[in-house]
Order: C-alpha cells, then structure tokens, then sequence
C-alpha cells in the first residue's frame, strides 16, 4: 500500500525541513505540527503544506495533527536541551504513540541513532533507544531507523569536523578520534525516510543505516582536509581530555554551541557502526549505491560555495534564548525599556539599501568597529552562548526564524523592515531592527533602533556599562550601511570605482 498523507514532526529542523519537499515533490500531502507557525513563513514550501500549531508534549495538539493521517515522521529531538531533557522526550513520545493510535495511523517513522549494545550510553543515546521503543510498542507498525553521523551542508556533525579541522592544523583530541564510525550522507537518510512510509504494514523493528564507509573520526577529520584542499591535520589522542572538558574545547573553536557540543561528543565515546543490513531487504539501495564519505562531503562544500544550504543546525533552538518576540508598543508593555534609535537619510534608492541591510552579518560583517563585534562573540562563546561564528545560511538572503550569527530573525518584511532577537547571553532581552522608507526624491531613510528589556540589576548595570560604546557601534552600522549602499548604487549607475567594498565597510 503506498501511504498518502503525511503528518512531519521537526519540519524546522535539520533533516524534517529537507524531507516535505521530498514528499511533496512524490505526491504526499504533507501537514506539519510546530510550536511557532511564523519560522516556515519564508520557506519555498510554506503554501503547499497544512500547519497545525502545537507541542508535542502537549497530547490535544498532537491528537489534532494526527487526523486522517497515514504515516507520520518523528524527526523531532532535544539535543542541546537543558534540565530533564528524558522526561520530555518520554512525554513526547508517549503522546505521538497515543494520538496515533487512536487515529489509525497506519505508519510512524523515526530517526534516532546508532549505538552500539551497552548498558553505558551517555543520556542522550539512551533517551532516542528510549523514543524508539515507546513508539515500536505503540501498536502502529513502526520503522526506527538508527543512523550514523549525518554529513550533509548545514548538519551539526559535519560543521564540527569542517570548523574543527579548518581552525587547527595540529590537533590534541580526545582519546575518541580512533573510535569507528560509520557516517551517512543527508542524501540518503532522506531516501531510507522517505522509502519507509511504503513498507508493509507488519514491519515493526529497528532498521541500522550507514554509508560504506567505515572510519575513525581522525579520518573523517583528514578525510574533510584533502576535499577541502588543506593539508592532512595531526591529530594527538590525548586520555586526559574528558567529554566536558571536549565540548569546551569545540565551543572555544567552533560556532558549535557548548550545549550542542556536549550530546555530539558523549555519542562519541563509543563505536557508533552497522550491525546488520537488514534494510537491503526491505528498501533497495539508492541508485548508484549508498553514497560514500568523501563524495557526501564533496557535495556538502559544494552547496556551501553556491550558497544553497536548505537546513541547518544554526537555526535550532537555543537553551536560554527567549523565544518571545517584542512586544507592539514596548514602551507601555510593564517592562523597564532602553532604546538607542539612530536615522539616516541617503541618496540610494530603497532597494540598493534594502540589500545591504539583508547581507549584514556572516561574512559581510556588521559595518561598525569589527573588533568589538569579535570580542563581544568570544565573550559569548565563554560562557556558553552561541558566539558570533554561527553565520548565516545564505549570503544575501534571509528568511523569518533563521540565524544570523548570534541574532535570529524575528519578523523580516522583504524590502522595508528587519528585526533581530539577541541569542547571545544577557541579562536580559535585546533586539536590533533596520528599516527603509522612501523619500519623495528617491532617496530612503534609514531607520535603526536597538531596544533592550534588562533583567534585574545586572541588565540595567549591562546597559549602563555599553552605553558609551553605542555612539561607535550603532551610530558607525548606520552611517557606513547608508555609506555603502549609495556607493554600491553608484557603481551600478555607472561609476565603478566608487563602491565600498563589504570588507571595508567592516
């Protein structure tokens, strides 16, 4: 029987938001269960979908989601998620068990992760061994694909190795880098996903899912180095180094927050491979065969050169970074408010400016004192924040609910109105907005307001103590974003020697 409507769970993380394209573009009609709607308003596919708002933690909303449907993917996880993240999970599970039971389901997918048999998982293993079985025991016929280390552009696991490997040319390691993995590209776990909403309805197991390749994460590490043109890195296998001590190390030198560094490196400890290939029977291999490391790693550079990253693990949710969004009228909202509003008026046309405020950010920098943007990021990457190295996915474009660096878009309106919300540790709650208006005379105003919401004592003593930094970072954003906007409009009209170059302006 081949199943028709499909019910996402996680379609605004990493694997979730590249597979309903997928099913859309094979015919499911496809609805999605998210906490917060407004993160899938830029995505190409938003229209093509039906979105039901809701948790699944909460049992009503997931009830709702499961009507009428035929195979349901649970995509979701807390990795890098603070206090009892098992419990949640349990809840989490339980209730997409209950709901789709009651709803005749006829197919749940689930992708948790390959382990080997040990009675010493780290917690987070332990908690997806657990999500699968609850979902196996649920009476609808359920597929639980464990995979290896997902490499594909944008995944958690291959920004480690890229940023890691990038960064240092010689490398003291923990004692993990000669464990064997056996990684898989993104390419095929969104084929074996997509595969299984057609197996036959009494296949209830576990299925293990892996590339041909296996490796120790040194290789992996060296094998990243010769597709990307660097030399082969040293790699010193230090006992001493602990999974803690690991993960402080990778959020020191990566954009990999601390949070997500820690359940990645507890995986680590042990030999994650295939230890049966029961699914050759099931589901025929990919045309071509399964595709192997280096050429998975190829075609991840690949879309990252051309600037066509789908998904990425920057735009997951971050322990500590509030989630709601500024309030319409801060000032009469029962909250202590500081603003620093700055207004330029220029000669570039909407447009020209447009464009710059959308590329600020990543590698275009933010136009004001680069220095103290990198200090603040270092700062933030020291005690657990996110830094500012997490970038952006696209150079030049930008969608609702992504990251850019250590800000995530809060409400983008395309050609007139941009709004950040901080991520970065403070103590408090911070957002930065940039605007166009156009004159009469075909010129715009820039408009940049910064509003912070301080937390206690320490947010009004924070404020205090960068208030005489404001008239050097936010007054340079403002005049050299104007400044290079209507250089840039002026080589387009025809005078090439009076652009600023991007780098300059940082």
């Amino acid at each position: 029987m081949t199943l028709r409507k499909a019910l996402v769970t996680g379609s605004t993380g990493y694997i979730g938001g590249r597979l309903v394209p997928k099913l859309l573009e094979a015919g499911f009609t496809v609805r999605v269960l998210v906490r917060t709607p407004a993160k899938l308003r830029d995505v190409p596919w938003a229209d093509q979908v039906e979105v039901v708002q809701g948790d699944l933690g909460d049992l009503a909303s997931v009830q709702r989601a499961c009507v009428d449907i035929d195979v349901l993917y649970y995509l979701v996880h807390s990795m890098g998620a603070a206090g009892d993240f098992e419990k949640t999970e349990h809840l989490a599970a339980e209730n997409v068990a209950q709901a789709a039971a009651a709803a005749h389901v006829s197919r749940i997918v689930y992708l948790g992760g390959l382990h080997p048999d040990t009675d010493t998982l780290s917690a987070h293993l332990r908690s997806r061994m657990e999500v699968g079985r609850i979902l196996l025991n649920s009476g609808v016929p359920t597929i639980a694909f464990q995979a290896g280390v997902v490499i594909g552009s944008g995944s958690t696991s291959f920004e480690m190795i890229r940023h890691l490997t990038d960064v240092l040319p010689y490398m003291p390691a923990p004692k993990w880098v000669r464990n064997k993995i056996q990684p898989i590209a993104v390419r095929d776990v969104l084929y074996y996903l997509q595969a299984a909403a057609d197996l036959a309805p009494e296949v209830n197991r576990t299925f293990d899912i892996g590339g041909p390749d296996v490796l120790r994460y040194g290789q992996m590490m060296n094998g990243y180095a010769l597709e990307a043109g660097l030399k082969q890195r040293a790699i010193a296998a230090l006992p001493v180094l602990t999974p803690w001590l690991a993960s402080q190390w990778v959020n020191l030198v990566t954009p990999i927050p601390r949070n997500l560094a820690i359940p990645i490196i507890a995986s680590l400890q042990y030999d994650c491979v295939v230890h049966e290939t029961d699914i050759d029977e099931f589901i025929p291999r990919p045309e071509g065969g399964l595709t192997a490391y280096r050429r998975a790693v190829r075609l991840a550079l690949g879309r990252m050169r051309d600037g066509d990253v789908e998904t990425s693990w920057r735009n997951s949710s971050i322990e500590g970074a509030s989630s709601n969004p500024l309030p319409s009228d801060p000032d009469w909202a029962g909250h202590a408010v500081y603003t620093d509003l700055r207004e330029k008026t220029t000669h570039a046309d909407p447009a020209a400016l447009w464009r710059v405020i959308e590329s600020i950010g990543g590698e275009n920098g933010w136009y004001s004192f680069p220095l103290a943007w990198a200090v603040r990021g270092l700062m933030d990457k020291a005690v657990g924040g996110v830094g500012l190295r997490r970038g952006r996915r696209n150079p030049d474009h930008l969608h609702n609910g992504e990251v850019l660096d250590f800000w995530r878009v809060e409400r983008i309106d395309h050609g007139s109105f941009l709004r950040l919300r901080a991520e970065m540790r403070v103590p408090g709650r911070a957002w930065l907005e940039m605007s166009v208006t156009p004159t009469d005379s075909g010129g715009s105003v820039y408009r940049q307001r910064a509003v912070f919401f301080p937390r206690g004592l320490g947010g009004r003593l924070y404020w205090a103590a960068i208030l005489p930094f404001h008239g050097i970072i936010f007054e340079g954003m403002a005049t050299r974003i104007t400044a290079t906007a209507a250089a840039e409009r002026k080589a387009e009209a025809g005078h090439p020697h009076a652009a600023v170059s991007r780098s300059d302006a940082d």
